[in-house]
């Protein structure tokens, strides 16, 4: 059991079956936070008996592997350093417990939302993009794009999924980026904490400000590139780098001996 799996062990119950049966949430608001082991006990005893927890085969956290794919030209990490409006993130997601994989496409809406497309994918190709999936990617990332696209970017952590009205959370531990020649990265024993809503802030946002915790801007992708390209524009990410990001030598080691 993880120190995360105590914290939410008391906590009620809620199937997948029930999550996927409402709103998706594949348009929506995202906001993050960093938070110290401390900071989310406090949280959930902020919100009390209105949250719930995902629960899937007795199991509460989930190992979550993903391929990030950017162009030679870094075309997805500069859109992103630079706020364009036509940014775009691909990547394959493994969940590891169940060995399913998906691709997925995020883009940013007129309105400042991110927009998720996704489909089924080989967890046996989680590192590439297969013909399907390229044409997959095409169909929302220019064609010209999405034919140069490679990996360069491999995260790993454990997540649980928090249900509170119609806004979910994910709370994410023991993050690792690894650039995949070798130099590893991590944020320690803390918590990068998402919320995702409709709309607005939502009741977990204000218990976090409530508490003092501000949201954030990081993104896995953009903190594991930055560190390992020391050369590439990271001010968007600064704070978050300068104050979380240390170097960590465990993923590669465990990935070089499996």
């Amino acid at each position: 059991m993880t120190p995360l799996d105590a914290l939410v062990g008391g906590t009620d119950a809620v199937g997948l079956d029930e999550i996927l049966s409402g709103s998706a949430l594949m348009t929506r608001t995202d906001r993050k936070y960093v938070l110290e082991p401390g900071d989310v006990a406090a949280l959930l005893c902020e919100l009390g008996p209105s949250v719930r927890v995902l629960e899937i085969d007795g199991k509460r956290s989930f190992g979550y592997e993903s391929i990030y794919f950017d162009t030679p030209e870094l075309d997805s990490y500069l859109g992103a350093a630079r706020r364009r409006p036509d940014r775009f993130k691909v990547r394959t997601r493994r969940y590891v417990d169940q060995d399913t994989c998906w691709v997925e496409v995020k883009t940013r809406t007129r309105r400042g939302q991110n927009e998720k497309v996704r489909r089924r994918h080989d967890p046996a190709d989680a590192d590439r993009l297969t013909p399907d999936a390229l044409a997959f990617v095409a169909a929302t990332v220019d064609p010209a794009t999405a034919d140069r696209l490679e990996p360069v970017l491999r995260t790993r952590y454990r997540r649980t999924t928090l249900v509170v009205g119609d806004q979910r959370i994910t709370i994410d531990a023991d993050l690792r980026c690894d650039d995949l020649t070798g130099q590893a990265f991590g944020i320690g024993d803390r918590f990068v904490v998402e919320t995702k809503s409709p709309g607005g802030p939502g009741t977990v946002d204000r218990a976090l400000w409530r508490l003092g915790r501000r949201p954030l801007t990081i993104s896995k992708f953009a903190l594991g590139l930055a560190m390992s390209k020391p050369t590439l524009p990271r001010n968007k990410w600064h704070r978050v780098i300068d104050r979380y990001v240390v170097p960590d030598d465990s993923m590669v080691t465990s990935r070089r001996s499996a």
